[in-house]
């Protein structure tokens, strides 16, 4: 059998896939504006994406927080018009860091979004990771957000295909009429949104730095694991899955593992053609990736790496008022 085409080079052959069904993928390397310009109103049932921080990557052209909203103002509106009603955008973002001055781009983002008609906000879900630059004149950075908008009232919301093991399964009702009966789902809890330590929902995905199995050559890799809770609780089987800013394709990966067909435009050559092995990869049931319910691997107490030198925390307080 001869293979599909993936990575292509003109925005005609790429969304060719959306008269022909039996292609599950294609990567169009070139700029997502002219990928967006041709595809056609309401055809996008989720788009996941992670888009340039504008802080002067090998892979960006800009390095100001104006750069970044010029850009999305022209962008997210043409993302509004080709998702579908009832489809969704999922904006990964961070912050924006200059001269150690921190600029939340989610509130960027959202002062753009609300101005969309019909479009909603419908969580502002915090991704934390545990490893990242150690910081010296603020806290580290340890999460990012992703900004989930729906297109209309009625939206696709699978929140069986993403629920986690319940925190107390043995929990009953203490009263009313099911006093004594189990009171969590059996299928599990709602992964909800927010503070681990508070509400014990915080998405707890680990970054893809050093030994991460995912590792590729791109300085900073969207994990599968969090594309792949969005794309299964937000779209349909079979639906397309746009990222107009791919990277290595992590968002397509987890579209086509989890049935869906996937669609996405990268401007770096090396990372486009990265990005199609993986789909290939995927395709033939070979990629590497780390499972989204994997746990995080806590060290035991005897390990090396866990044990306390002797020189660490000599209770000496001489440097908490010290002024920056």
């Amino acid at each position: 059998m001869t293979k599909k085409q993936i990575l292509v080079s003109t925005p005609a052959a790429a969304v060719r896939m959306l008269e022909d069904e039996s292609i599950q993928a294609r990567l169009l390397n070139a700029d997502c504006q002219e990928l967006l310009q041709r595809l056609p109103t309401e055809s996008v049932d989720l788009t996941v994406t992670s888009p340039p921080y504008c802080m002067g990557k090998e892979y960006e052209s800009c390095t100001d927080v104006g750069s970044f909203i010029e850009e999305h103002e022209k962008l997210l509106p043409e993302i509004v018009r080709i998702t579908k009603q009832g489809g969704s955008i999922c904006w990964q973002v961070g912050f924006h860091v200059k001269n150690g001055a921190v600029t939340p781009l989610d509130y960027l983002v959202h002062d753009i979004m609300k101005k969309q008609a019909g479009v909603q906000l419908r969580n502002r879900i915090v991704w934390t990771y545990g490893h990242g630059f150690h910081c010296d004149k603020r806290f580290s950075g340890r999460y990012e957000v992703v900004m989930w908008y729906t297109k209309g009232e009625e939206y696709c919301f699978n929140l069986d295909a993403v629920r986690v093991p319940q925190k107390y399964p043995g929990k009953r009702h203490a009263k009313g009429p099911n006093k004594g009966q189990f009171s969590g789902n059996p299928q599990g809890k709602n992964p909800s949104d927010i503070w681990e330590d508070i509400v014990d929902d915080v998405w707890n995905i680990p970054n893809v730095k050093a030994n991460h199995i995912e590792k590729t050559d791109h300085p900073c890799q969207f994990p599968v694991g969090l594309a792949t809770r969005l794309i299964r609780a937000l779209s349909p089987k079979g639906g397309l899955i746009l990222d107009p800013f791919s990277g290595v394709a992590s968002s397509g990966v987890a579209a086509l593992m989890n049935g869906r067909r996937f669609l996405g435009a990268e401007l770096n050559n090396s990372y486009a053609e990265i990005g199609e092995e993986r789909l290939r990869d995927t395709l033939a049931g070979e990629v590497k990736i780390r499972p989204v319910d994997k746990e995080i691997y806590v060290p035991k107490p005897h390990e090396k790496v866990a044990i306390k030198p002797e020189h660490f925390w000599k209770n000496d307080t001489s440097s908490e008022t010290n002024l920056i």
